[in-house]
């Protein structure tokens, strides 16, 4: 007999009656099957692998965990694998030379700013700084400022600059040299620290201003003497007085009386002084107790510049030979606008911007040097907007040369210390427009683009370093054809243990053979109208460089360099000056239930 029942999985499900047993057997039968598996569980969970005869997989035993020692040793061997190939491609990477992309080389412009800030070392006088850089140079004129005459107050003028190929010392071109070296660094800090020079031409400023403020009581709020020259250079009427330009001299040599000289009316060279300090504190302005220190120097100068008027080269001093002013009234402006920004005191800027003071300086008539910037016209510099058209060479203002150069001063000699003011100008009045996100000015009726006025900065310069008719560079130590008899004493003479007295170097002067140290960096006087040059040492109107050409070039190369979308620094040149709207009141606290 059997009953069919249905499976659920599908087809019938079967029991049979002759299998079928008592409850009590199917249960018996249960528990033996039970405790037989558990028995089988219980050896694999606690025999060791030498008891487990019917398992044949090995284990291992890492203290932690028991794994197969299959997967042990595949694990194992992965970890191998991959740390050889991490070690292989190390040493692939490591040994395969790489494809850097190198920062592009420096520009002609920064090549030529590095040697034109070293132009300044070869100038300090004094006891010199450690690394000073030019070998051939050392300590001079220690005594200066000891001589008989010399007012109490003004104790000691060692050092500072000599101006230019002798050893004097003209605080006139020595100061504006320090303004339009501040002036550049208060714009194009950013261009020097690219360039890996801003310590270097802020130590050449401090070396100067530190100076200036030994020429006066720079403690005093009033003072009634300046110190204006040390050294002498007057070879009138055949005399044959030793002194810094009858003889030729190392510095270092120097044993013959250096006079210094003293004005008690002397405005333009009292208000440029101001205007150099001024400058200076806002390059300074980190250093808040040196700062403040320039500032009250200025203060006390600019003081005195208006209280005492007066030129400081009047007829009969020597300083009308060979830096004469023409008036004091640009001083005023230029002083008058440094100040302002300097101290930020309005009183200031209302002096500056009197148009009778402007009238007085020559703003409003024009004339053979009107947007001629340079150590005696300072008005160009405090009105640069207007005088942009005149440098372009569709107008008539200025001739050139048939090699390009701009003749600022109409075919006089030693022309690039004026083109070099120029081009700084030209550059920095650019970059002016294009901070205020404006494309370009108006000459008269005609529309022109800031790039205008960089194209003519970079041809007068470019024709200075040696794009020219003479392919000379007039930059020494730029490039490889530039002037090798340079009117200079120091570079002249060599340095050889041996002292040539005043009229013993007169043959190192005289000398056809170039000089034996190349004082790097210096911008010689330059070509006459005609684009020609003559390298003769005893010619300075071709060869000898000064401090006011040098300064003006820093300024103008500084202000090409690097990339242009450096641009100026906006904010540094207003630091000191005061918001021109008050600053709005704090918001308002949360409110509260």
């Amino acid at each position: 007999m059997s009953m069919y029942g249905r499976d659920p999985w599908g087809g019938p499900l079967e029991i049979h009656a002759t299998d079928s047993a008592t409850d009590d057997e199917r249960s018996r039968n249960l528990q033996e099957l039970d405790r037989g598996a558990l028995d089988e569980t219980q050896q694999s969970w606690l025999l060791g692998a030498g008891e487990q005869k019917k398992n044949k997989k090995t284990y291992v035993d890492l203290g932690c965990i028991i794994v197969s020692r299959k997967l042990f040793i595949w694990t194992l061997g992965t970890l191998a694998v991959f740390a050889f190939l991490s070690a292989f491609i190390t040493l692939i990477v490591k040994t395969v030379p790489r494809h850097h992309h190198k920062p592009p080389p420096p520009d002609n412009y920064t090549i030529a700013l590095h040697k034109a800030l070293l132009f300044f070392n070869a100038q300090k006088s004094g006891k010199l700084p450690r690394h000073n850089n030019v070998s051939w140079r050392g300590n001079s004129c220690l005594h200066d400022g000891k001589d008989d005459g010399v007012p109490p107050v003004i104790k000691d003028l060692v050092g500072g600059y000599y101006d230019a190929g002798d050893a004097i010392k003209f605080n006139f071109p020595m100061s504006f040299s320090l303004t339009m070296l501040s002036w550049s660094v208060i714009e194009y800090s950013g261009k020097y620290q690219a360039a890996g020079e801003l310590g270097h031409v802020k130590d050449i400023i401090k070396w100067g201003t530190d100076y200036l403020l030994k020429n006066f009581n720079s403690t005093a709020d009033t003072i009634t003497q300046l110190g204006m020259q040390v050294g002498s250079g007057d070879t009138s009427q055949g005399s044959a007085t030793p002194n810094d330009h009858y003889c030729w001299m190392r510095p270092e040599d120097i044993d013959y009386d250096r006079p210094t000289q003293t004005c008690t009316t002397c405005s333009d060279l009292a208000a440029e002084m101001a205007a150099a300090l001024a400058a200076a504190s806002i390059v300074f302005k980190d250093n808040r107790a040196y700062s403040q220190k320039l500032v009250h120097g200025a203060t006390t100068l600019f003081k005195f510049s208006r209280d005492q008027r007066g030129r400081y080269s009047p007829n009969g001093k020597e300083a009308s030979v060979f830096y004469n002013s023409t008036s004091y009234w640009d001083e005023f402006v230029w002083g008058g606008a440094w100040m302002y920004f300097a101290t930020g005191n309005s009183s200031y800027l209302k002096l500056a911007t009197t148009p009778r003071l402007a009238k007085h300086a020559g703003a409003f008539w024009g004339g053979p040097d009107y947007g001629v910037l340079s150590w005696d016209n300072k008005l160009t510099g405090a009105q640069t907007g207007i005088v942009m058209c005149s440098y372009l060479p569709m107008f008539t203002s200025f001739n050139r040369t048939r090699g390009g150069l701009i003749q600022l001063n109409h075919g006089r000699p030693q022309p690039l210390q004026y083109v070099v003011n120029a081009a700084f100008l030209a550059a920095l009045y650019s970059d002016y427009l294009d901070a205020a996100d404006t494309p370009g000015w108006y000459c008269g009726p005609n529309f022109f683009s800031t790039d205008v006025l960089r194209d003519f900065a970079k041809t007068q310069i470019d024709y200075i370093l040696g794009k020219n008719p003479r392919k000379m560079s007039y930059v020494v130590g730029f490039g490889n054809h530039y002037p090798k008899h340079v009117h200079h004493r120091g570079a002249s003479i060599p340095k050889n243990k041996v002292k040539y007295n005043c009229k013993g170097g007169w043959k190192w002067r005289d000398s056809s053979k170039p000089n034996p140290h190349t004082i790097v960096g210096a911008m010689v006087a330059g070509p006459d109208k005609h684009d020609h040059f003559h390298d003769v040492r005893t010619n300075y109107n071709y060869t000898e460089p000064t401090l006011a050409g040098n300064a003006g070039l820093v300024a103008a190369l500084v202000a090409l360099s690097g990339d242009k979308t450096t641009g100026i620094d906006k904010n540094t040149l207003f630091s000191a000056v005061p918001p021109m709207f008050p600053t709005p009141p704090p918001p308002p606290a949360p409110w509260k239930p």
